[in-house]
């Protein structure tokens, strides 16, 4: 990997778009090397804690469902929900991570349909979907995040559910740092600005990562239709001691890590005759 420097700044759309992309594709082939097994080959993990969705529940009942993975990588999480009887699609921005879900796919025997594509420019026709869900992939990387939700509004049939989890915003205010330094806060929560590697050689922004406050994510939902039904902020087991990037057992006893919403879009009211 080229050495970068970390900024705080405003980056749009298309340089968050090209930056992440060619990031994913380089960065996918050591992502599913060190974190594959966790995850499992067929395998719905909500995040670094370990909480899968055969506990939490939280897309609801799967058999005969039309389901939407946003950010889906090498398809575990979609394979894990056809394997329940759920027609999961996958999607993801990584031409790579999608080779991966292809591998999978092979080796496994449980194959995800899967496009490369955004989640702001969703490619599927309206309310083709009973369930969207999101585990730690595209949301945190779009700075469009209104049309990205819109999008996912538009692709559900009325009731349908969304869900997602998010580095829980909360853990902006603290370096990303798995040991005792990274429980000492050093920024402001309120403080959006992306945080952007650039490459040092070429100047060239190569990863963006946007925060949102817990308060920007309920008006988001609420402004695109949806009810929030849940909020899940997993604490760590004991025993796990796996660490993944900023995520430790260190800081996970003390602070939470994840944040993982889901909301139903709500059926919009018949206009009465005359």
């Amino acid at each position: 990997m080229a050495p970068v420097s970390a900024h705080r700044r405003l980056v749009d759309e298309d340089e968050s778009r090209r930056a992440n992309g060619p990031d994913w594709d380089r960065y996918a082939d050591e992502y599913q090397a060190t974190h594959g097994a966790f995850l499992g080959d067929v395998g719905f993990v909500w995040g670094p804690e370990g909480l899968t969705e055969a506990e939490a529940g939280l897309l609801g009942p799967l058999t005969g469902r039309d389901v939407l993975e946003v950010g889906s990588g090498a398809g575990q999480c979609s394979r894990w929900v056809r394997s329940q009887g759920g027609r999961a699609v996958g999607l993801d921005l990584s031409h790579r991570q999608l080779q991966h879900s292809r591998r999978l796919d092979d080796e496994t025997g449980v194959p995800v349909p899967s496009v490369l594509g955004t989640a702001t420019h969703l490619p599927f026709a309206p309310a083709s979907f009973d369930i969207v869900f999101c585990s730690f992939g595209a949301l945190q990387f779009v700075h469009d995040i209104e049309r990205a939700v819109t999008e996912t509004a538009r692709v559900l049939r009325p009731g349908g559910r969304f869900a997602f989890s998010i580095t829980h915003p909360t853990r902006w205010m603290f370096p990303d740092d798995p040991s005792e330094g990274g429980l000492v806060a050093g920024q402001s929560y309120w403080d959006r600005l992306p945080y952007v590697e650039v490459d040092d050689e070429t100047g060239e922004v190569s990863y963006v990562e946007h925060h949102r406050t817990l308060g920007d994510w309920v008006s988001l939902l609420a402004g695109a239709g949806f009810s929030i039904t849940d909020l899940v902020e997993p604490e760590w087991p004991e025993g796990h001691d796996r660490v993944w990037g900023g995520w430790s057992s260190v800081r996970g006893r003390l602070t939470p890590g994840t944040a993982i919403f889901a909301a139903d879009l709500v059926p919009r009211a018949t206009p009465a005759p005359g």
